[in-house]
C-alpha cells in the first residue's frame, strides 16, 4: 500500500505565536487569579461607557458586571469565558429606560434571566451547532471591527462647549505614545517571561509610566484647570457625566421652547411649523451652569455592597400593564444575550480546543439575569473581548472567572481612587490587540478559494455586526442566509435513473433530497402520461424532508390514479407513508422492502 501524505492548506494553519491565543501558563491557579486581575481592570471602563450608552448610573453597570461575571463563571457551561455589561444589551435597554424610567428596567432583566432559564431546561442551546462557519467568520470579523471602533470614543475629552472632542496636540501623541508601548509589551513580554500575564503587565507598567508623565507635566498649557496630559479612567468618568448633563440641559431647552411653541399657535392649527425645531443650542454661560452642577465628588466607581432594588429604587407595582411594557424587552434582551453569549461560547471552544456546554451556559446565563435584576444591575451576557484576554492571559478555568468579580466588587468597595487612575492608553492598547487577535486575518487569503456566495453572506454579516452594532440580529440573518443558499444547491440535485423490469414495470431510481426547495425537479421528472400501467419510485437513495415534499408525492400519486394507472413507492419512511394515506388504494407501499429509520440521540453533555 502505498503512502499517503496530507498537507494542510495555508489558510488553515495556526497563526503566527504573536497573535496566538494559547498560553503556556493554562492551567495553574496563578495564571487564573492573574488573569482574572487583568480580565477586572478591562471590565471597568466597558461596565461604567455600557451604561451610560444605557441611560443608568455607572454603578448599575459595575453591579451588572460583578454579579453577572461571578454567577456565570460558577454555573455557566464555558470555564474562562468572561460576562459582564454588554453594549448589545444596553442598546436595547436604552428605549426602556428612556421611555418608562429604570425602575422598569429590573422588571425587565429578570423576565429576561428567566426567559434564558427556560431555554436551557428545554435543551434549546445546542441549536448553536447549526450557525455555519461562514458566519462565524463574519461574525467574529465584525465584531473585531466593533472593538475597534468602540475605542474612538477614549481618544475624547470634554470640550468648551459641552460635547465631547477627539485630543489634539500633546494629549494626542502622548495617548497614542502609550498605546503602543502597551501593545508592544504585550506582544513581546512573552518571549522574555511568562511569568505574569503580558496584558497585566503592560497596564502596570503604563500606568506607572502615565502617572510620571502627569506629575512631571503637571496640567495642559501649564494650567491649573486640572486637565491632565494622560487621561485616566477618571477623566473618562468625569468627561462622560458633564456631556450628559449638558445633552439633558439641551434637551429641557428644546422641550421648553417646543411647548412655547406649540402654546403660541393660532387657533385651528394642530401642527407645529417645521421652522419651530430650529432650536438654539445653549449659550456658554448655559452650558458652564450644566457643567458646574456635576458634583465631581460624585463621580466615580465607589460604592457598597449590592442591595435588593426594592431598597434603592423606587419600582413601579407589578400588574399586567407593566408585563405588556416588559415583555418585548425581555424577549429580545434574552435573545440578544444567548446568541452572543453561545456565539463567543463557540468561539473559545475553537480557541482553546475543548467543549463548553451550550445549554448549561443558558441556564447559568439566565439565573446571572434573574438576581442581577433583583440587585440593580442592567443585565448582562458574554464578553468576548474580556474573553479573549481571559483566555490569552492563560484562564481557561472558573477561577479565572470569580477571580475577576471579586476583583472588580473590590475595586468598588475599597481601590476606587487607584483603579481610577489608570491611563485610558493602557485599557485601549489590550483592546487593540484583542482586535488583532479577534479579526480571522486568513479570511483575506482565502477569499478566492471558497464558493462566492459564502464570501457574500461573510460579508453582509461583518457589515451588519458593524453598522448596526446588533450582533443576534447579524447571526440570524446570517443563518437565514446560508439556508437559502443550502436549499437553493440542494433543490439541483434532484435525479433519477430510471429502467424497466422484467414485468414492464417503470421504475424511477431516485438520487437527492426531496424537499420544498426541489419539488419543482421532482414533478418534471415524472411522464404520467407516457408511463405504462405499473410505476415504482423508489427513494433507497433519497429522503423525503417536509411538508411540501409529501404533498408533491401525494399530488402526483394523483396524477396516476386519474389515469387509472398504479404507483408503487419503495423505500419510504413510516411518517411518510402515513401521511400518504389520501392516495387512496391505488398508491401502495412496499413494506417489505422499507429500512429502519433511526433518529440520533442527543449527546446528555448538552
Amino acid at each position: 500500500m502505498s503512502e499517503i501524505t496530507i498537507r494542510m492548506p495555508q489558510f488553515l494553519r495556526v497563526r503566527p505565536r504573536i497573535f496566538d491565543l494559547r498560553s503556556a501558563l493554562s492551567g495553574s491557579p496563578r495564571a487564573e487569579v492573574l488573569s482574572g486581575l487583568t480580565v477586572a481592570l478591562a471590565l471597568v471602563p466597558e461596565a461604567v461607557a455600557f451604561a451610560f450608552l444605557a441611560g443608568v448610573p455607572p454603578l448599575v453597570g459595575l453591579y451588572a458586571a460583578f454579579i453577572i461575571c461571578l454567577i456565570s463563571s460558577v454555573l455557566g457551561g464555558r470555564p474562562g469565558m468572561i460576562s459582564g455589561a454588554t453594549g448589545a444589551m444596553g442598546v436595547v435597554i436604552v428605549a426602556l429606560v428612556a421611555n418608562y424610567g429604570i425602575g422598569y428596567l429590573f422588571y425587565a432583566v429578570v423576565l429576561c434571566g428567566i426567559i434564558q432559564l427556560v431555554v436551557g431546561l428545554l435543551r434549546l442551546g445546542r441549536f448553536i451547532r447549526i450557525v455555519p462557519h461562514p458566519v462565524m467568520l463574519g461574525f467574529v470579523n465584525g465584531l473585531a471591527l466593533v472593538i475597534l471602533l468602540a475605542q474612538v470614543g477614549s481618544f475624547k475629552t470634554l470640550g468648551d462647549d459641552g460635547a465631547m472632542a477627539f485630543l489634539t496636540g500633546a494629549r494626542l501623541w502622548t495617548m497614542l505614545g502609550l498605546v503602543g508601548a502597551t501593545m508592544g509589551i504585550i506582544a513581546f513580554l512573552p518571549r522574555l517571561t511568562r511569568v505574569v500575564p503580558s496584558s497585566l503587565a503592560a497596564i502596570l507598567v503604563v500606568s506607572l509610566g502615565a502617572y510620571a508623565i502627569n506629575a512631571a507635566t503637571g496640567a495642559e498649557d501649564g494650567s491649573d484647570d486640572g486637565r491632565r496630559t494622560v487621561l485616566t479612567v477618571r477623566d473618562m468618568l468625569e468627561d462622560s457625566t458633564r456631556a450628559a448633563a449638558v445633552s439633558t440641559a439641551q434637551r429641557a431647552k428644546d422641550d421648553a421652547a417646543l411647548e412655547a411653541a406649540t402654546a403660541s399657535l393660532a387657533p385651528g392649527i394642530s401642527a407645529v411649523p417645521a421652522s419651530a425645531g430650529a432650536i438654539a443650542p445653549l449659550t456658554r454661560e448655559e452650558t458652564a451652569s450644566a457643567i458646574a452642577s456635576v458634583d465631581a465628588a460624585q463621580v466615580g466607581i465607589k460604592g457598597g455592597l449590592p442591595r435588593p432594588v426594592w431598597m434603592e429604587y423606587s419600582l413601579p407595582t407589578l400588574s399586567l400593564e407593566t408585563l405588556r411594557i416588559i415583555f418585548p424587552f425581555a424577549i429580545v434582551l434574552a435573545g440578544v444575550g444567548l446568541i452572543e453569549s453561545l456565539m463567543t461560547l463557540k468561539l473559545i471552544d475553537e480557541l482553546t480546543e475543548t467543549r463548553g456546554r451550550s445549554n448549561r451556559e443558558c441556564k447559568g446565563q439566565g439565573i446571572a439575569n434573574i438576581v442581577c435584576g433583583l440587585f440593580g444591575g442592567m443585565g448582562g451576557c458574554a464578553m468576548i473581548g474580556q474573553s479573549l484576554i481571559n483566555v490569552k492571559s492563560g484562564g481557561r478555568g472558573r477561577l479565572s472567572g470569580i477571580t475577576a468579580a471579586v476583583a472588580l466588587l473590590a475595586f468598588i468597595l475599597f481601590l476606587a481612587p487607584y483603579i481610577e487612575a489608570v491611563p485610558m492608553a493602557a485599557l485601549v492598547g489590550v483592546m487593540f490587540m484583542v482586535v488583532i487577535g479577534t479579526f480571522e486575518w486568513t479570511t483575506l487569503q482565502t477569499w478566492r478559494r471558497i464558493p462566492i456566495p459564502e464570501i457574500l453572506i461573510m460579508l453582509i454579516v461583518a457589515a451588519y455586526t458593524v453598522l448596526m452594532h446588533d450582533l443576534a440580529s447579524a447571526v440570524i440573518l446570517g443563518v437565514a442566509l446560508s439556508a437559502l443558499v443550502f436549499s437553493w444547491n440542494k433543490s439541483k440535485h434532484l435525479v433519477a435513473d430510471i429502467q424497466f423490469n422484467e414485468h414492464g414495470s417503470k421504475i424511477y431510481q431516485l438520487h437527492g433530497v426531496v424537499f420544498f426547495g426541489s419539488v419543482a425537479s421532482f414533478r418534471d421528472i415524472f411522464t404520467p402520461h407516457e408511463d405504462p400501467q405499473d410505476v415504482v419510485i423508489d427513494f433507497y437513495f433519497s429522503r423525503v424532508y417536509d411538508q411540501s415534499a409529501l404533498e408533491a408525492i401525494n399530488s402526483l400519486a394523483e396524477r396516476y390514479q386519474k389515469l387509472g394507472k398504479r404507483l408503487h413507492l419503495r423505500h419510504l419512511s413510516d411518517d411518510c407513508r402515513r401521511l400518504l394515506d389520501r392516495a387512496g388504494d391505488l398508491v401502495e407501499v412496499n413494506i417489505s422492502e422499507d429500512p429502519h429509520y433511526h433518529v440520533a440521540m442527543e449527546l446528555r453533555s448538552q
